[in-house]
This record gives structure tokens, sequence and C-alpha cells, in this order.
């Protein structure tokens, strides 16, 4: 009973490290497009991939909020741990973990009122 036990635990704690694995890459990607925003906007070389960015943070949003502002990929974690740990899904540091959403948030609305301000002056 044990040994079955055990062998339940080393799956789940797989299919953990998988889910951690893919929600850090997928964490890697979004940086590239909201620092993508950031640059382009201070540069002011407002070009399609300005308007790619925006539509996919957009939706990026709109996954939030039908989640109740949790990331489908850290519900689909929950089943495989009890932590309470904000990194418990994800390889960062546990205070990036917790502030994610607020840092990343301010710095696309720098981004977006930047991006006003190039539209308006244009």
């Amino acid at each position: 009973m044990e040994q079955i036990q055990q062998e339940e635990l080393e799956i789940r704690n797989r299919k953990l490290l998988l889910i951690k694995v893919v929600h850090t890459l997928v964490w890697v990607f979004y940086n590239v497009v909201i620092f993508y925003l950031l640059y382009a906007v201070i540069a002011n070389r407002i070009d399609r991939w300005v308007w790619i960015c925006l539509g996919l943070i957009v939706l990026e949003g709109l996954v939030l909020l039908v989640f109740n502002k949790m990331c489908p990929i850290t519900v689909v974690a929950r089943r495989y741990s009890d932590s309470t740990k904000d990194n418990f899904d994800i390889f960062l540091p546990n205070w990036l973990a917790r502030y994610n959403k607020a840092i990343y948030t301010t710095i696309v609305l720098i981004s977006v009122l930047i991006l006003a301000y190039r539209l308006v002056q244009e």
C-alpha cells in the first residue's frame, strides 16, 4: 500500500514539475511581449508588433478575468499541490510570483500611456 502511495506522489510531483516548466515558459513569453511593447513605445517604433503585443495582453487579461484573476495554469497546478506559496506552480522567486500581476499591469499601463502620447503627437 505504501509503495502505491509513493508512486502516486511521484506521479503528482512529475506532473507539477511539467506544469511549472510550462507556466514559466508562458511567463517568459509574456515578458518578451510586455517588454517589447515598452521598448517600442519608448523608442517610438510603433509597428504591427505593438498591436500584436496589445492583442496578446488583452487576451491574457480576458483569460484572467474568466478565471477570477487566476492563471488557468495555476488552477490545474492546484490539483497537484497543497502549497500555500505564491510560487508553487512556477519557477520564480516567491516575492515576484506574489506581486507579478501588479508589477506587469503597471508596466503595461505605462506602455499604453506612452503609446497614446505617441499616437496623439503624430
